[in-house]
């Protein structure tokens, strides 16, 4: 496609990109194409709309989350972590802003409207926030005299407060989870790990207490013939086992048609019904490649910014596929997290996009250190990272 000896920013990146990163990532982007064809239809046409209206939007937001993916791999390290930076602000200020401003469904407040569209600034503060909490924490790790924990501590208290005034439990396990990971990342000890666990059942307990869609959907989960509302976790066990190994075929599933999200947070158990357990397999391994090719790419930076940064985008993509994936299987109570470039959602798709293109850029490297450093080993990916020399 491009010639070594061709210096332009185009050839630059051809050759010091994944290129089997990205090409998983398109596939998994293709993956979702296909299912909204499946998954879609029925939804719309149960509410009114035209057959193909989640469809040509599920293809729009496709449209607009490739270019924004290739676009920020072309980011230099520098200029990623100083785009991150500018999304975290304004992203932060919007998701406060949500709070007076925002358009209030089911009692939550996560959403801005703009010329006539809805957005969700905490889908932007997650792979923003994973990125300059990176940075602070390589700052701190290289400089002992710098306050990087610290900061980015407070920084991720301002997201938390303002998540759980929404409220949304979810996203703020998500950014929770981030700042542990970057915490078990730098090296800390197993005592303050554990210590953590209990803060962590301990603001799970008054999430319990406070919180009382929370409390509801945590009661229904562990007592399904309670009384509470399990239609829809229903249904879709159902589409899981109602397409065995090899799925009853396009359009053939009947779970699917009665599940309310079958296009959004419930679209692998619609895909289940659809093509069967071996492809909900295959779409999991998927997943499973991306998060450790990125980790293996981690790896080979020579900066621990960047080993961070990317190592940090990757868990917290799979995290975001895990609780997915999990409610789906009816293993945690139901929580409104999408699958990421699966899923129906415009926000979440075009944030996930910014988040996986920061990670590219993360994860490039030149072509002589590939051939002179290889892809390392699976323990080297996995292991906690020290401080550069």
């Amino acid at each position: 496609m491009f010639s070594r000896a061709d210096k332009t920013p185009l050839a630059e990146w051809w050759w010091s990109i994944d290129r089997e990163l990205l090409g998983g990532l398109v596939l998994l982007l293709t993956c979702g194409m296909v299912l909204s064809f499946a998954a879609s239809p029925p939804v719309a046409e149960r509410i009114g709309l035209s057959e193909w209206h989640f469809v040509l939007r599920h293809a729009m937001f496709c449209a607009i989350a490739l270019p924004v993916m290739l676009a920020t791999s072309l980011l230099n390290h520098r200029q990623a972590r100083f785009v991150a930076l500018a999304t975290l602000v304004v992203s932060v200020l919007l998701l406060w802003a949500t709070l007076r401003f925002g358009t209030e469904v089911k009692g939550a407040r996560r959403w801005m409207s703009f010329a006539g569209q809805s957005i969700q600034p905490s889908e932007f503060v997650k792979p923003a926030f994973a990125v300059l909490s990176a940075w602070l924490f390589s700052e701190s790790m290289i400089h002992r005299n710098v306050p990087g924990k610290a900061l980015a501590t407070g920084i991720m208290l301002v997201i938390v407060v303002g998540l759980l005034l929404q409220p949304d439990i979810g996203q703020t396990a998500l950014v929770l989870g981030t700042w542990a990971v970057l915490l078990f990342l730098s090296g800390i000890s197993w005592f303050i790990i554990f210590g953590l666990a209990g803060v962590a059942g301990v603001l799970l307990f008054g999430a319990y207490m406070f919180f009382p869609h929370f409390s509801k959907r945590i009661d229904t989960f562990l007592n399904p013939d309670g009384g509470g509302n399990t239609y829809q976790i229903d249904r879709a066990l159902q589409s899981l086992l109602e397409g065995g190994w090899f799925g009853r075929g396009p359009g053939e599933s009947i779970a699917k048609k009665l599940i309310p999200d079958a296009h959004a947070d419930y679209v692998f158990s619609a895909a289940a019904g659809e093509f069967g357990i071996l492809f909900c397999l295959v779409l999991v391994s998927l997943i499973a490649f991306i998060v450790l090719r990125a980790m293996m790419g981690a790896q080979r930076q020579s900066s621990l910014f960047s080993r961070l940064a990317a190592s940090t985008l990757a868990i917290q993509f799979a995290m975001q596929s895990g609780i997915n994936l999990a409610v789906n299987l009816n293993l945690i109570p139901p929580k409104g997290m999408t699958l990421p470039f699966v899923s129906y959602g415009g926000t979440s798709m075009i944030a996930v996009a910014f988040g996986m293109g920061l990670m590219l850029a993360f994860t490039r490297i030149k072509p002589e250190e590939r051939m002179a450093t290889g892809i390392p080993s699976f323990k080297s990916a996995i292991a906690p990272l020290a401080p550069a020399e």
